[in-house]
């Protein structure tokens, strides 16, 4: 028996709408299978965000989406950030230290690759730098911290 792990979110109704909007903003990413009711619509979508897998339901009302739980996105470099940061907050929320919310009302963190280098190591003085320049963020902003990390 294989075992497997995916994330499962709860949707009113846009799962179809999430699905397409998620694919086409993460690298590497697809929808994988729709299933539809005898209505036509979306019940169940199944795609992948660069090797992740996700199940979108279409469940109705009442399940919000809290903070509490979020799909962390690493990238490569300040452009990428800036350009996920900008479609995800787009109708949505930005939030402290690289997390958002989407236009669903889900949580995300945009995380460039070279941040947890800066928050570890043998010095603690420059982890706690960059941690305080962070904590100032919404968006991320690589350049600042690395600048904590070379000033502390």
């Amino acid at each position: 028996m294989t075992t497997t792990v995916s994330t499962f979110l709860w949707f009113d109704n846009q799962a179809e709408e999430a699905a397409e909007f998620y694919t086409g903003l993460v690298a590497d990413s697809r929808i994988t299978d729709i299933s539809r009711g005898p209505d036509g619509t979306a019940f169940v979508v199944t795609l992948e965000l660069a090797g992740h897998a996700l199940t979108l339901l279409n469940g109705g009302p009442g399940h919000t989406f809290t903070d509490a739980a979020s799909l962390q996105v690493v990238v490569d470099g300040q452009d990428e950030v800036d350009r996920l940061w900008a479609a995800f907050t787009a109708d949505g929320e930005p939030g402290p230290c690289g997390w958002l919310t989407d236009k669903y009302g889900f949580s995300w963190q945009i995380v460039p690759s070279g941040l947890p280098a800066l928050l570890s190591g043998a010095e603690p003085s420059r982890m706690m730098a960059v941690n305080a320049v962070m904590r100032t963020m919404t968006k991320i902003d690589l350049k600042a911290l690395q600048d904590a990390y070379d000033n502390a």
